[in-house]
């Protein structure tokens, strides 16, 4: 088989520190194969999928040694533009990779960019829609779209410049189960049409019987490679004892119960009661519930496929979205929306809105209501991300971030605690201590967890919200 892509040696240090440095790194790929890069968070995932798609060193900045080649072109001297029709990309966060708020001229917007002629780019919308069965995404706001919606409109942007190699880093953390079984499906036609494909991800199961070749990544090197069928024979504790996460998990409560209902025995320290609950991005009636009541001190998982109106719930309940219809009461006393944003903090899916400081721990300091330096540093410890106490959380990796929003959160002195898929980019070990860490809240403390990730549910909620179409199912 020929040679897609090589790293020979490589040795990269990014510029400003950030996690993910690379150290003498040698990696092959051939034409056709697709590759798992998987790893502790801050292991070099990332950093060799920029490698490949040219980011590195043509936006992120750093020193770089040793030699990478992409279809026998040097990275150091192929304008990155010249990458565009060779490599695609998918990234965690398919917002980060927009430029259009129309779906279809989103789709469009990579072959524009190539110079394409007008009939040869509509050519291959109408190919990639077929193949990937996105008819129904056309013409869509971007903005109305749910998260496993907007990462096949990320994918068949990329799909339609008919590149050979696709990197794809975390593609699967904001996706629910099913979105997540329609990407395996992208992703096997893109292997039949003969493309490299390499993915670096937390989430593994679902790659089964596609990956080729898996390569275990710590500290910026390849520690070991395994083939697909001795990877995918490897059982759960050795894959947690590897820091990896399980393949499958036991339980799927996406699969029909109804309501809210207990997971573990929880005594009940009073109750949290919403009426009315609506709201409207338009014309579509996005949140519709009635009466619901939230035991006080419990940990509910708020669950739901992609777009049932999880993230917009949250924000209604935080008093931050404007133009809900609604009444939050707690112990029967009424609350006012300014209320219930005094009373809680929200750690967002996309946590660089939300890091401000010039060190981790100036970070977590800087809504603290009371703790000393020592229970910041605490925290930190318990959230295995002590040792960047220094550092700024700018440089961190994706899921090192995650956890410093989360110590903000659970030092803010806030009864009510919001975070939107706080175990995105996790690995197993990171997963483990953030779940340990809710699990070991005071019970005066509130916390919902808008989630996807079966096993942070299994490990600390106390109770499950089951969201579709808006309203509780």
């Amino acid at each position: 088989m020929k040679i897609a892509a090589k790293l020979n040696n490589v040795t990269f240090r990014y510029a400003n520190g950030t996690a993910g440095a690379l150290n003498s790194l040698s990696l092959t790929l051939k034409e056709g194969e697709c590759v798992l890069l998987c790893g502790a968070s801050g292991c070099g995932k990332t950093t060799v999928t920029r490698l490949l798609n040219g980011l590195i060193p043509q936006y992120y900045e750093g020193e770089l040694s040793g030699k990478v080649t992409v279809f026998d072109k040097e990275i150091r001297s192929t304008a990155i533009e010249d990458l565009a029709g060779i490599v695609g990309s998918v990234f965690q966060n398919p917002r980060s990779q927009f430029f259009c708020v129309d779906s279809t001229a989103e789709i469009a917007f990579g072959c524009e960019n190539m110079g394409l002629p007008e009939a040869e780019i509509h050519r291959r919308i109408g190919k990639t829609v077929t193949d990937m069965k996105i008819r129904g995404l056309l013409d869509r706001s971007i903005f109305n779209l749910s998260g496993g919606e907007k990462q096949k409109i990320a994918c068949a942007g990329v799909a339609a410049m008919l590149p050979d190699l696709i990197v794809l880093d975390e593609p699967t953390s904001n996706l629910d189960l099913d979105a997540i079984r329609e990407l395996r499906e992208i992703i096997a036609v893109w292997k039949k049409q003969g493309k490299t494909i390499v993915i670096a991800e937390h989430r593994l199961g679902w790659l089964e019987g596609l990956c080729d070749r898996i390569c275990l990544m710590e500290n910026g090197n390849i520690t070991a490679e395994l083939s697909g069928d001795a990877f995918f024979g490897l059982t759960t504790e050795t894959l947690n004892q590897m820091g990896l996460r399980a393949f499958h998990t036991e339980k799927n409560y996406l699969d029909g119960r109804n309501g809210l209902y207990p997971i573990k025995p929880f005594s009940e320290h009073g109750r949290i009661t919403l009426k009315g609950f609506t709201f409207r991005y338009g014309k579509h009636q996005a949140l519709a519930i009635d009466h619901l009541e939230i035991p006080k001190g419990s940990v509910t998982a708020v669950i739901g496929h992609n777009g049932a109106g999880k993230s917009t719930f949250t924000r209604c309940f935080c008093g931050l979205q404007k133009g809900f219809r609604g009444t939050v009461s707690i112990d029967g006393k009424p609350l006012r929306p300014r209320d219930m944003m005094r009373l809680s903090y929200m750690v967002m899916q996309d946590v660089n809105h939300q890091l401000f400081a010039e060190s981790v721990l100036e970070e977590v300091m800087l809504g603290a209501v009371g703790p000393s330096e020592d229970a910041a540093l605490q925290i930190l410890e318990q959230l295995g991300i002590s040792a960047y106490k220094d550092r700024h959380p700018m440089s961190l990796s994706g899921g090192q971030k995650q956890r410093v929003a989360i110590a903000s959160a659970l030092l803010g002195g806030k009864k009510l605690l919001v975070f939107d898929e706080p175990t995105s980019g996790l690995d197993f070990r990171s997963m483990e201590c953030t779940a340990a860490l809710l699990h070991s809240l005071d019970k005066a403390i509130t916390v919902l967890i808008v989630t996807h990730d079966m096993e942070l549910i299994d490990r600390c909620c106390t109770h499950i919200l089951h969201l579709e179409n808006g309203s509780v199912l």
